[in-house]
């Protein structure tokens, strides 16, 4: 009898035990189909395709998230973002695109002195991110893109100080 007990007992609890584990793996799947993509957009004030302290974050930049297909390159979604005024932008993606490249792209900038450049020249910074679970990710829900920067067409009379304060010489004729 105390047999039977101790083994209903142990049947009760692992059944518990898996459903429990069960519900935890449902509720995972479905987080890893949401993504929120943060970035930030800024003025590259000399040029050199990195942040400078001279650089100038854009309030009203807009981004645009594109996603196509890995076999045929057709475009499968897209979503557009326009900065704060940190130059921040955030967005929300559901949906798992493993076998698709997605990419960040700038758009548009505000009329802030950065939107001289010609289109070639910007949109040729872009940014690609991981829209999947299954991709070894630790963070599943978050994704953090690289900073994207529209170019002046002539630097900043500042930038060679700046450029020595770093210790570094760039590849720019000022």
């Amino acid at each position: 009898m105390v047999s039977k007990a101790i083994f209903f007992s142990f049947f009760v609890v692992s059944a518990l035990c898996f459903s429990t584990l069960g519900g935890i793996a449902a509720a995972d799947a479905d987080d890893f189909d949401l993504f929120q993509i943060q970035g930030s957009v800024y003025c590259d004030t000399c040029r050199v395709q990195f942040i400078t302290r001279l650089s100038k974050f854009l309030e009203g930049a807009k981004v645009k998230l594109e996603c196509k297909s890995r076999t045929n390159g057709t475009v499968t979604m897209t979503k557009e973002a326009v900065t704060d005024k940190s130059g921040s932008y955030r967005m929300e993606v559901t949906g798992d695109h493993e076998e698709e490249v997605c990419e960040l792209v700038l758009v548009e900038s505000p009329d802030s002195g950065c939107s001289d450049v010609s289109k070639d020249e910007y949109l040729r910074n872009a940014a690609r991110i991981s829209l999947t679970a299954n991709d070894g990710i630790v963070s599943h829900e978050t994704r953090i893109v690289n900073p994207l920067g529209f170019m002046v067409h002539t630097p900043l009379a500042e930038c060679p100080a700046a450029f020595k304060e770093l210790g570094i010489v760039p590849d720019v004729i000022f």
